[in-house]
């Protein structure tokens, strides 16, 4: 079942890559509909700007190991997804690196995972919804979900650099094609969770589909008018 799972998920890498690609515009232009003025929004970005200040006063080793076991975490977890058996997870005693082992050939998805996936938002995001069965929403965890947008926007851009190893091995045109779109549909799911839940995403989902469409009828219709 794994070997076939992996075979699946490595058919659909460039078809992805190429979705992402044409969907870049929509990803783009669905920020315009998120109403950033309300009290829910005006907390996440407290939370946010929370985080740049607070970066600051981290201390450096600290803030690097979180970012490398954060980052083999990913790996693990979308290898688990897959189907994969991990068998460990090493961090570097000087922080220079780490290295997450697992049982068969792995995928695309296991590799580039860290680079577009927020980890720990995501498990926020999974503990919300219960502490909501219970409680209402509240503006300190928005604030706390928009601190964990700007750690993996500070992640991200600190990960990707010429002497990292993962990219090269999904080849940097799929990274270049891949990793825009899907920072963009992360940080715009994470928006719209923190309007209306895990509705809300999917809410998010339909938005980009009409604006796919929509953008793809002025191309046809540019094009028409062109020839």
């Amino acid at each position: 079942m794994r070997i076939i799972l992996n075979r699946f998920i490595e058919l659909l890498k460039w078809p992805v890559a190429l979705y992402m690609l044409i969907s870049l515009p929509a990803y783009a232009q669905s920020l315009a509909y998120f109403q950033f003025t309300n009290l829910r929004y005006l907390a996440l970005f407290g939370g946010f700007f929370l985080f740049f200040i607070s970066r600051g006063m981290m201390d450096s080793s600290v803030k690097t190991s979180m970012e490398i076991l954060a980052h083999e975490l990913t790996h693990a977890f979308f290898a688990l997804l897959t189907l994969h058996k991990v068998t460990g997870i090493r961090i570097a005693w000087d922080n220079s690196g780490g290295n997450m082992s697992f049982e068969g050939e792995g995928n695309w998805l296991i590799t580039i995972a860290p680079y577009f996936f927020p980890l720990f938002g995501f498990f926020f995001m999974i503990a919300v919804s219960f502490y909501t069965h219970f409680a209402p929403m509240n503006l300190f965890l928005n604030g706390i979900l928009g601190f964990l947008i700007g750690y993996h926007l500070d992640a991200v851009g600190s990960q990707i650099h010429e002497k990292q190893t993962d990219l090269p091995k999904v080849s940097y045109l799929f990274c270049v094609l891949f990793l825009p779109s899907a920072n963009l549909w992360t940080i715009g799911s994470m928006l719209a969770f923190n309007s209306r839940g895990w509705e809300g995403i999917w809410v998010y989902q339909e938005l980009i589909a009409n604006l796919n469409t929509r953008n793809l009828n002025m191309a046809m219709n540019f094009l028409s008018n062109l020839f």
